[in-house]
């Protein structure tokens, strides 16, 4: 992580100043600016670790301020520990404990045995904007509190980023869930995080998620989310890129088409390569129609690429998926409240009827995938290429970036969808 000091701004503050806040030291309202509040908020807590008190976010000071990124800490056991104290002190449970280390028994504890503490938060923040450092650390977090999900990186951005994925589940019957292949749709990422967290614990207290038993579900289907596919790009939009040669990069790119704003406009990819356009389904007609409409060079949305899979994040993805058997995908996007569910003839069974119940679920039209933006697309090629249902998700209304404002709204519509898309073969065998 870079070091920070007063006049930074973006994504990488936001997650500095969530770290300061759930560790006690940061009471002001979480902006983005590295200015006057979150240095003294930094020094305070430089002073309560025994760190030099230079008011500057270090290595060391990223490292000390971990356990509140990720939501738990590593501790050593001591004489006359019980997990029910330990418990007690760190303001968590016996059964989280327990579950974040498995195969610990509390009547054979053991002086100088490292445990698993999860803090009393979820690690899920939806107050913050995205950043590739955010996921990597939400991904730690979770692996660490929820060991029974299963962590893939399938492959690196551009820029040497993880395009990470994260399993669930030990059934037979195969869903995969993605997210923010367009940069400035990022707020779909949290969707998918807070989901898999929310699954996880009612997995882990025999509750429900979405309405079904989570247990259930954990027993029948293995869910695969790709929270964030296009991890530069959504650096870029939410300003936690530092200006180097990439970033100049883009701001070249977009000077090409500036009634495109910058940063806020970006959808592309960090070489100007939109990555939803880029799958082996139709892409000669995406390509024909974007020229048509101006886009024949890498630019902030629309370029198709120079061929299709030409670009490293949308090529983990496709390679991903081939070596699986999904039986339904969710792609989610912003903005518009609207269902995509078709790829120009092809009619994979069952799937306008699920289309329709994910409607009256989440309150989302069902519509037809406009011509202009109808090829070339992941719902696209899997549904072409699997014969089987898959759907684009646009959530949200206004202009993107949406504001987090609108996310408990858009995650309350969502969760009932990503739950019952695990239901896939149920409901085909229903109709």
């Amino acid at each position: 992580m870079e070091t920070l000091g007063r006049g930074a701004t973006g994504a990488i503050v936001d997650l500095l100043q969530l770290g300061l806040q759930r560790a006690g030291w940061f009471e002001g309202e979480i902006d983005g600016i590295y200015g006057d509040v979150t240095s003294q908020a930094v020094i305070n807590f430089q002073k309560f670790q025994d760190l030099p008190e230079t008011g500057e976010t270090s290595a060391e000071t990223w490292e000390a301020l971990q356990p509140w990124l990720t939501g738990s800490i590593r501790y050593l056991l001591q004489r006359g520990d019980t997990l029910w104290l330990l418990a007690r002190r760190y303001g968590t449970s016996v059964a989280a404990i327990q579950a974040a280390n498995p195969g610990v028994r509390p009547e054979r504890l053991r002086i100088g045995q490292t445990l698993v503490i999860p803090l009393d938060f979820d690690i899920v923040p939806t107050n913050i904007r995205y950043s590739s450092d955010a996921v990597a650390l939400i991904i730690a977090g979770l692996m660490e509190r929820y060991p029974f999900f299963q962590r893939e990186s399938i492959g690196q951005s551009i820029m040497g980023n993880n395009i990470d994925v994260l399993e669930i589940g030990n059934g037979r019957t195969e869903v995969f869930y993605n997210a923010s292949h367009h940069a400035n749709e990022w707020i779909t990422t949290p969707i998918l995080l807070k989901f898999f967290e929310a699954y996880a614990k009612a997995y882990m207290t025999n509750g429900k998620i979405g309405g079904y038993p989570a247990r259930e579900l954990y027993r029948q289907v293995r869910i695969a989310i790709a929270p964030l596919v296009n991890p530069d790009g959504v650096n870029l939009v939410t300003g936690a890129l530092p200006q180097n040669a990439y970033y100049e990069f883009a701001r070249m790119l977009s000077a090409n088409y500036p009634s495109i704003s910058f940063p806020d406009g970006w959808k592309a990819n960090i070489r100007g390569v939109d990555l939803n356009l880029q799958y082996p389904a139709g892409w000669d007609e995406a390509q024909a129609i974007k020229f048509a409409q101006g886009f024949r060079t890498p630019g902030p949305r629309d370029f198709v690429g120079p061929a299709p899979l030409s670009e490293p994040e949308s090529d983990a993805v496709y390679r991903y998926t081939r070596r699986h058997d999904f039986a339904l995908t969710l792609s989610y996007h912003s903005q518009g409240r609207v269902i995509y569910w078709k790829y120009k003839d092809f009619l994979p069974a069952g799937s306008w009827e699920i289309a329709q119940i994910f409607s009256e679920m989440s309150g989302y039209a069902v519509e037809e995938t406009p011509a202009e933006s109808g090829n070339a697309g992941y719902k696209d090629w899997f549904i072409k290429e699997y014969d089987r249902p898959g759907y684009t998700f646009e959530v949200g209304l206004g202009i993107n970036p949406l504001p987090l404002s609108q996310f408990d709204q858009i995650y309350e519509e969502n969760e009932p969808v990503l739950a019952l898309g695990t239901q896939t073969l149920s409901i085909l065998k229903r109709i």
